[in-house]
């Protein structure tokens, strides 16, 4: 299967749909292949939840402050 950006944004589910179908999705950018998703082999791999994903927190220390 072929998805462009918009698609990702306009057809997210049909898209999950066909990653849970096992299928591969090739993500066009201005028409030319720019990445594969693909199903993760073993769903035990992946985080149970957002913070257990090494990046939940990485601003936790940021001075906002700095934001203008």
């Amino acid at each position: 299967m072929y998805a462009s950006f918009v698609d990702l944004r306009k057809k997210s589910s049909e898209i999950i749909r066909a990653l849970s179908r096992n299928e591969r999705i090739t993500v066009l950018y201005r028409g030319k292949p720019a990445a594969i998703m693909h199903p993760i082999d073993d769903p035990g791999d992946a985080p149970a939840s957002a913070k257990d994903h090494a990046a939940f927190g990485m601003w936790k220390d940021y001075d906002l402050s700095l934001i203008h």
